[in-house]
Order: structure tokens, then C-alpha cells, then sequence
């Protein structure tokens, strides 16, 4: 079982995300002592009599003047069994993007739902999301269900609810769990609770603490964007050539052949530096220099990747755009794609459909993406790339588009067919 586990949290206003993060950082002991006092003399302040855990998340001013969260909070928490990250992304409908973001790198994401409310609108959005992002796992949290009197029947119908709606964006039954919560009261968040005798699962954390992740990204085949190009020449190092970055998927040892691309020239690695010294292997997330064996002509924005498992060279991306601006997206417009350490200019050639996530359907040919909206669409680079597909290799499968007049963040895009 992987000691890490990257996870998100997303759903409507007031469902209780920050506070349920908040329990969950109190029930394992990862709140220090002067940051509890805090919060419990601004929950004095506000006249309650126990400390709003929700505080412990909101930490900009105007999210806990509203009582809402606005960006991504990202939180650090472990247990004997497991560490992790959690992010906890916005409810409202205009921070979809902050969902995007806090979801992109998740292993498993926890949906939340007022069990009064039950699934609504934004519920099958998040859920879209996740599902197009691949998310592997989800958990519904039917949140405050003391509020409902602790009732089996209101939970029943709303677990099946949502998992014939996960279904449908494919999610298979064995990774969908549903969990009656009550943040404030913490029933069913670190431990079980007597009052849902039943309820027969585990709790959140005993859930997060077990649950199988996705494959690691150590397993795939090298990808290795170059962020750039180290040549010091110098006395003590007159002719070193050195390629730095971070690795985006697979791994790497001296001896492997490669290809540069979009060029298509192989290779071998000769050396792998870091500040510490040089590796015998390195890994995903792994900051490294790589030398070669040939002196090749290479620059910033070009990618090494494992020659026997190289990714797919084109000048054209089909691939699915959640739109994050205001400005809506119309056919020829002229844009940036941003993929791994390289920018080239695109031209949007065709909108060939908008995704409806409350009947999960699609409209082909609309005449616009608008804000949140998700479509799929054909870019025509400038220049080559070397891409994956979203589902083969996150990282290598992920792009940005960018306003070329102000530099803003347009849309996040995924390679490949997420929908018909």
C-alpha cells in the first residue's frame, strides 16, 4: 500500500468542506496548539461555544468574513498508517477552475453533499469534473446528517442517487463509497459513530487510511520536459552539457536510450546530477540534470522520453477544454498552448462538442464555450509537440491555453476523447 495519498475535496456551498477538513486535522493531532487557541478565540468572538473547526482551512480574510472558501487550500496530515495531502477546493460555481487545479493531481477525491439538500446541480458538476480529470476513486460524504436525525432512509436515497450518476460518467461500484458524516459532531470521520448503528462501513479516515491508489507514475515511461539547458564553461567544467527538470512520469538510470523530441534524435543518458551529488536512478517528481552521451542540439521546452516508449509527435490536439474564462471560446480564435516546459501558438480549428453534465449528454457544434463549460475541441499548433494521452500519462497529457494578449489562463485541456 502507497504511504501517500493525494486526495481533494470538493462539493456546494455549504456542505461543510473546511469543516470537515478542520475535523479531520483536529481528530489526528495535526492542528499545533497556538493555531487551536486561535481559532477557538475567534470562535468565542463569533458566540460559540465550541471551537469552529472550519477556521483551521479558511485562512483568507474575505473566505472567513463570507464563510466561504475561495482557492485551493492545500493541507498536510498523517497517521501511523498514511500521509497526506488534501486539497480543499471552492464551492461556488465561478471557482470551478480552483476545483480543476486542486483535483488535477488527486488519487481520490471526497464529494460532499448536505444530506438535507441531497444531489443537486453543482454535486453533478463536481462530479463531471472528477470524472474527466480521471479521478480513480470517490467517496460521497453525505454531510450533516445529524441535521436529518441520524435517518437510514435519507442516506440510502441519496447514495443511490449519486452512484447511478456515477456510474453513468463511468465509475465503476467498487470505487464509489458513500459515508454518513457529521462534521461538526464527528460522526463517522476519524472513527465510527454509535449513532448510525446502521451504517456498517468504515469512516472517512479509516477509509483513506485503506483504500488502493492509482498506479505510481514510477511505472510509466520516461517523460522528461527540459527546463533548462546548464552549460557553465568554466575551467572546471569547460564542455559539461546538462539538461535540468523535473521528471513527469516514469524513471530514468545512465545507460537508458532516449529520444529527443520533437526533434526524433536518440541517445543514451550518461550521467544523472543533482545538487547532492549523482543518482543511479531517479524517479517521477525527482528534480534532476541529465547528461548524454551526444552532444545534441537541445533548448528549453523540448522532451526526453524513453525511446522504446515514445509519445505521439503532431501539430494537431483533439482534446477536452474545461474554459475557466469569461471570454468565451469561438472557432479560429488564436491562442497559447502550455504544454509541459514549452509554449507554441494554436489556433482553435474546431468545437466539435459541449458536454452537459446534469444529463450527461452532449451538443455537437456548439458556437461557443463558456465559462465552465466543458468541451471537446481540435487546437492547430504552430509547432510540434510530443503528447500523451490524459489517460496514459497525466502530466505529458495536460495542457493550458493561454490569452497571447495578457498572458491569462483560458482553459485546462486534456489529450484524448474524456467524452462523446
Amino acid at each position: 500500500m502507497s504511504s501517500l495519498l493525494r486526495l481533494a475535496t470538493a462539493g456546494s456551498v455549504d456542505d461543510g468542506k473546511s469543516t470537515l477538513v478542520g475535523r479531520l486535522l483536529y481528530d489526528t493531532k495535526s492542528v499545533l496548539a497556538d493555531q487551536l487557541d486561535a481559532v477557538t478565540r475567534a470562535s468565542v468572538d463569533k458566540g460559540l461555544s465550541t471551537p469552529d473547526l472550519s477556521l483551521l482551512v479558511d485562512g483568507l480574510r474575505s473566505e472567513r468574513e463570507q464563510g466561504i472558501t475561495i482557492d485551493v487550500a492545500y493541507r498536510y496530515f498523517a497517521t501511523p498508517k498514511r500521509s497526506f495531502v488534501l486539497a480543499d477546493t471552492p464551492g461556488h460555481v465561478q471557482y470551478t477552475r480552483n476545483t480543476v487545479t486542486g483535483a488535477s493531481t488527486a488519487q481520490l477525491a471526497v464529494l460532499l453533499v448536505d444530506a438535507r439538500k441531497g444531489v443537486i446541480e453543482q454535486t453533478r458538476r463536481h462530479a463531471a469534473v472528477l470524472a474527466l480529470l480521471g479521478v480513480p476513486q470517490l467517496v460521497l460524504a453525505v454531510n450533516k446528517i445529524d441535521l436529518v436525525g441520524y435517518d437510514e432512509a435519507t442516506f440510502t436515497v441519496i447514495a443511490e442517487e449519486f452512484a447511478a450518476h456515477a456510474e453513468s460518467l463511468g465509475y465503476q461500484r467498487g470505487s464509489v463509497l458513500a459515508i454518513p458524516v457529521s462534521a461538526l459532531e464527528g460522526d463517522n470521520v476519524a472513527t465510527r459513530s454509535e449513532r448510525t448503528p446502521w451504517y456498517s462501513g468504515p469512516s472517512l479516515l479509516e477509509h483513506l487510511e485503506e483504500v488502493p491508489v492509482a498506479p505510481d507514475p514510477h511505472d510509466s515511461a520516461l517523460r522528461f520536459p527540459v527546463q533548462y539547458v546548464i552549460r557553465p564553461r568554466t575551467p572546471e567544467y569547460p564542455d559539461y552539457r546538462g539538461y535540468a527538470g523535473q521528471i513527469a512520469a516514469g524513471t530514468v538510470r545512465p545507460g537508458d536510450e532516449i529520444v529527443v523530441l520533437p526533434q526524433g534524435i536518440r541517445s543514451r543518458v550518461e550521467r544523472i546530477d543533482t545538487a547532492d551529488g549523482p543518482l543511479a536512478e531517479a524517479g517521477a517528481g525527482t528534480s534532476v540534470t541529465l547528461l548524454l552521451t551526444d552532444d545534441i542540439d537541445i533548448s528549453r521546452g523540448d522532451l526526453i522520453a524513453a525511446a522504446d516508449a515514445p509519445p505521439r509527435i503532431t501539430d494537431e490536439i483533439t482534446g477536452t477544454l474545461c474554459w475557466l474564462s469569461s471570454k468565451p471560446l469561438k472557432p479560429g480564435a488564436r491562442v497559447l498552448v502550455k504544454h509541459g516546459t514549452r509554449t507554441v501558438q494554436a489556433l482553435v480549428d474546431e468545437l466539435h462538442a459541449r458536454f452537459d453534465e446534469q444529463t450527461l449528454s452532449s451538443v455537437d457544434s456548439p458556437a461557443s464555450l463558456e465559462l465552465n463549460d466543458i468541451g471537446r475541441v481540435t487546437l492547430r499548433l504552430a509547432e510540434e509537440l510530443g503528447v500523451d494521452d490524459y489517460g496514459v500519462s497525466p502530466r505529458t497529457g495536460a495542457f493550458l491555453v493561454i490569452d497571447p494578449k495578457d498572458g491569462d489562463t483560458l482553459a485546462a485541456g486534456l489529450v484524448g476523447e474524456r467524452f462523446s
